[in-house]
Order: structure tokens, then C-alpha cells, then sequence
């Protein structure tokens, strides 16, 4: 069991939050869930061990592994994608050869009675103990197994890990995680850079492989999937939930109700006596019932209700001239980069107002599918775009695009028009930029915050095709909810390349799926996909 003792962390004069105190036992799956800046990733990370709180404790058995997964990572540059992973068993290969060495001296000393070699045979015995007390693994079978359902393939194993992208190194890192075998996990936002396939086999590990996980994320099904029990961090203090996410929110609710109905019991009875105080303060006959009632007031404890968002922001696309009948034609469409096939003879046709999914996993052909429909680079087939169609296009890199040395305002402020001008201030709240933060400049932005004011700026010009890929990321539930509901009532047609299927989920209507080569199209949502997506795979297995 890892306890958190009144755990409180203050800086510059404020507390971000204080008298934290909670268990962590074996098979617990936790999500630490709260807004941003309520302080959830600085929590994980004092569990962690990496940072000290400012009052408080956190304890741990001596022999416990903590296991942290940051949010960004820089990893080193100077080996293969295999030889890196290997490094997960790092300590006890250097148990192993600790073990050879003092075996070695004791071989060859003749120095029986001595200190010395007593102190090496206890220095063996001990390693000895510790080292074949742990179970017999195939290490170099468990990196493979973890690194494939990562979604490596063989071919990957002996490529330097400075070849793939910060993504895919941040699952080098989780595969590193998942072969120590921790006591207890700390993952921040581990769905950010995964295709649905990894995130399922990543589900599955988590459920039946590990043992204590706490989990920071965005990703609303990956949440309710692994967990059994949730703490909230708002206002400065915890609530702890034995509940999976979807019923903590029903949870809370409840918990509001009855905080707003003592907290206006309390206003009332505060009034009441204001009211008693104030008409008999000069009443000499009154004056021990004024000065009691004066003490009973300075001693109360104000009942506080926790912060909720109440603001109903709607994002409404600006309306744009209708497009063909078909926005988006592909015909026997065929990619290669030299000897390597990333798909060949697809077809696709997209009707006007149709919403789609590109889904499978990543290197498939997802965007570069995205790319022909966009004409950024060459191909074999057809590939043409319907009449009048206006596309707006949001990836990662959009955020590179910005301009640097305007402000965040300014950025929004030279695109909207009509009534959306009067809600700038609000849409910007929605996206996490408040109060003095939007006159920043951009160029101070980190790339989180660059992509989210790429995407606004996105919400407010007037496109009829939108190519949206992996637009969730370093977003928050709420903003999402916010963006999703836009996405609906869109008239245009709608591409959305996302790993997030709570997000997918009411979306799109049709799913376009990217593997072995080939673009399968699928006349269902992605529900039904996925459930499509489960018998393959057990019929494959069978075969």
C-alpha cells in the first residue's frame, strides 16, 4: 500500500492544494481527474517521488517500484528501438553481473577467514536470493511482445530511436514501464500519441497485466474502460469516488446539489442574524443576545460549494457556399516512397455533408491520404476535389503556421466575423486562455497551446470541407464536448483522422479504415466498426 499524507503544495504565496490525504492499494486503477491547473500532473508527480510537496508525506514499502510516465519526455538518441526497451531490465542485469563478478573474486582468493571474504560471500548470498527469487523471463520475448502491441513492427527493433517521432519514442518509454512490472503506475495523458489498436492492447495490459495504475487523461473511454475509482482535485482539495469516470460526473452532481442547498441554508441564516444584529446594536436590553449572536457569526465555518463551469458556450460554424454532390472523389488511388507500398488501388467517394472517420494504425496511410486529397503531394490514380469546395485542413503542424508576433487575440480577432466577434473573449476560455493570457504573444505559446489556437482559428473561418487530423489532442473533456457538438451541427463535410472513440462516437457516420495496404470502406459507425473490429481479430487469432 503507498499512502499520501496531508500532503500540500503552496508557491508564491498561494496553495495550489492542501490536506490531501489518500491510499493507493494493489489492483487500484485511479483516475485523477479535475480542470486545468487544479494541480493533477504536479500530484503525480510527488507520488512519483520526483517532487516534494511542501508540507506532508508520501510512503511506500522499501521495496516498492513507482513507475512514472511523463507527459513529454526527451529520450536519448544513441541506441536501437530494442536496445532501448531493453533497458527496462537494466537493474537486473546488473544484478546478474554483480552476481559473476564476486563469484569470480571468490574462485580465485585464498583468504578464507578473513573479513573480507565473508562480507562477499553474505554480498552473494544475498544478490543470490534476490535474483532467483525473480521469476524466469525471456526477456528478449517480453520486449518484442510489448513493443508490438505498441504498434513497433520487427523492422522497427534495429532502428535507431532517433528516426521516429516523439510519439512513438514516448511508447518506447511506456513499453519500459510495462516490462519492469511496477507496483504501481503513473501515467500522464498515454493515449496522446496512439493510434485505437495500441490504445486497446494498452486497455487490456492495464486491466489484466498490471497492478496499481493512476491515470491523467483526456481520453473519456480509455478513462471508464481501465478504471475502478476516481479522484477529483477542484478548489485546493480531493474528493475520492470508488466509481469509474461516467459515474463520479453523477456522482458530483449530486455532491453540488447538496453543497448549493446548505451553502443557501447558511446565506440565510448569516442574513437572518446580520438582520438581528444591525436593528438591536444600540438596544441596551438586546446587547448580550447581539454580542453572542456577533461571536456565533465570526466562529461559523462557510459552507463552500466546489467551482463548476456553468457557461453554455456554443461554437456555430460561420456558414459557407455549398459544395458538389461530392466533395471528395478517389479513384484506384496508389502511393509508394520508393520500394514502399503505403496503400494501392483505394477508392473512396464522400458525399456533401457526410462525416467520416480515417481510422487504423498509425503509418498506414491515414494522412497520407490527407495529403493527396489535398494535393500536397504526387500519386498514381484520381484524386479530385468536388465543386466549390472550400477545405479547412487542422494537423499537428498547423501550430507552426501561426504568426509569432501577434497576440492570441489578434489572432482570433482578424478572422471572426459577424456575431461570433462579440464571443471571441468567451471561445478563448473555452480553449484555456483567460483573463491577462490572451494578449501573449505567440510566439511565447508552448506547442499544446499553439495547437489549440490553431484550432480555433480553424472553428471560425467559413470552410464547407473540414479535414480534421487528430484535432483532441492537449485538450481538455470539456473543450472537447464543446468542439464536438460544433462538429455536429456542421453543414459541411467532415474528415476526422482520431484515435479518441468517445469523440468518434455520435460523429461520424462512416469509417474509411487504413491497413494492410488497402482503404476498407465500413457502412457503419464507429461502434459497430469496432465491434467489427473484435470478430476479425478473434477469427484471425483461430486461423
Amino acid at each position: 500500500m503507498i499512502t499520501v499524507n496531508d500532503v500540500a503544495v503552496e508557491f508564491g504565496g498561494t496553495t495550489l492544494f492542501s490536506d490531501v490525504t489518500f491510499a493507493i492499494n494493489e489492483n487500484d486503477k485511479i483516475a485523477l481527474m479535475g480542470k486545468n491547473g487544479a494541480g493533477k500532473s504536479t500530484l503525480l508527480k510527488i507520488v512519483a517521488g520526483l517532487n516534494k510537496p511542501s508540507r506532508g508525506v508520501v510512503s511506500a514499502p522499501k521495496d516498492a517500484v513507482i513507475a512514472y510516465l511523463p507527459q513529454h519526455l526527451l529520450t536519448e538518441d544513441n541506441c536501437t528501438v530494442f536496445e532501448e526497451t531493453s533497458k527496462a531490465f537494466a537493474s537486473i542485469f546488473k544484478m546478474r553481473d554483480e552476481i559473476e563478478a564476486l563469484n569470480e573474486q571468490l574462485t580465485v582468493r585464498t583468504d578464507y577467514e578473513s573479513d573480507d571474504y565473508m562480507k562477499l560471500i553474505e554480498r552473494v548470498s544475498e544478490l543470490s536470493e534476490k535474483f532467483y527469487s525473480i521469476e524466469e523471463i525471456n526477456y528478449e520475448a517480453e520486449v518484442e511482445k510489448i513493443l508490438k502491441g505498441l504498434g513497433f513492427t520487427a523492422a522497427d527493433f534495429n532502428r535507431p530511436t532517433s528516426e521516429f517521432s516523439g510519439g512513438w519514442r514516448m511508447r518506447i518509454e511506456l513499453a519500459k514501464i510495462l516490462l519492469q512490472n511496477p507496483d504501481l503506475i503513473l501515467l500522464d495523458e498515454p493515449t496522446n500519441h496512439m493510434d485505437i489498436e495500441s490504445i486497446q492492447w494498452l486497455e487490456d495490459f492495464l486491466i489484466n497485466s498490471a497492478k496499481a495504475v493512476m491515470v491523467i487523461s483526456h481520453d473519456r473511454a480509455f478513462v471508464d474502460n481501465i478504471t475502478n475509482r476516481t479522484i477529483e482535485v477542484t478548489m485546493g482539495r480531493i474528493y475520492d469516488y470508488k466509481a469509474k469516470y461516467t459515474d463520479y460526473l453523477e456522482l458530483r452532481k449530486d455532491r453540488r446539489v447538496h453543497q448549493q442547498k446548505a451553502y443557501d441554508e447558511q446565506q440565510k441564516f448569516i442574513a437572518e442574524n446580520k438582520a438581528f444584529i444591525e436593528r438591536f446594536k444600540g438596544t441596551f436590553s438586546k446587547t448580550e443576545q447581539v454580542q453572542s449572536r456577533v461571536r456565533m457569526l465570526e466562529k461559523l465555518v462557510l459552507v463552500e460549494v466546489d467551482e463548476v463551469d456553468n457557461s453554455a458556450l456554443r461554437l456555430k460554424f460561420p456558414p459557407a457556399a455549398r459544395t458538389g454532390q461530392y466533395p471528395v472523389v478517389v479513384e484506384e488511388l496508389s502511393k509508394t516512397y520508393g520500394d514502399h507500398v503505403v496503400f494501392k488501388n483505394a477508392n473512396m467517394v464522400i458525399e456533401r455533408g457526410q462525416k467520416v472517420a480515417f481510422v487504423g494504425k498509425n503509418g498506414e496511410g491515414k494522412s497520407t491520404m490527407i495529403k493527396a486529397i489535398m494535393g500536397e503531394i504526387d500519386f498514381d490514380g484520381k484524386c479530385e476535389l468536388g465543386h466549390n469546395a472550400k477545405v479547412g485542413y487542422f494537423a499537428q503542424n498547423q501550430a507552426s503556421l501561426l504568426d509569432g508576433e501577434i497576440t492570441i487575440f489578434d489572432t482570433v480577432d482578424r478572422i471572426a466575423v459577424g456575431d461570433i466577434r462579440t464571443q471571441i473573449k468567451n471561445i478563448l476560455g473555452a480553449f484555456m486562455f483567460a483573463g491577462d493570457d490572451i494578449q501573449k504573444k505567440v510566439k511565447v505559446l508552448s506547442g499544446g497551446e499553439k495547437t489549440r489556437l490553431a484550432m480555433v482559428k480553424l472553428l471560425l473561418e467559413p470552410y464547407n470541407v473540414l479535414i480534421l487530423d487528430e484535432p483532441t489532442n492537449h485538450l481538455d473533456m470539456k473543450t472537447k464536448d464543446i468542439i464536438k457538438e460544433a462538429l455536429k451541427e456542421f453543414e459541411g463535410t467532415l474528415i476526422l483522422v482520431s484515435h479518441d472513440r468517445d469523440f468518434l462516437d455520435g460523429l461520424a457516420e462512416k469509417v474509411f479504415e487504413f491497413g494492410n495496404k488497402r482503404v476498407k470502406e465500413h457502412f457503419e459507425d464507429i461502434k459497430g466498426f469496432l465491434a467489427t473490429k473484435k470478430m476479425e481479430s478473434l477469427h484471425d487469432i483461430e486461423k
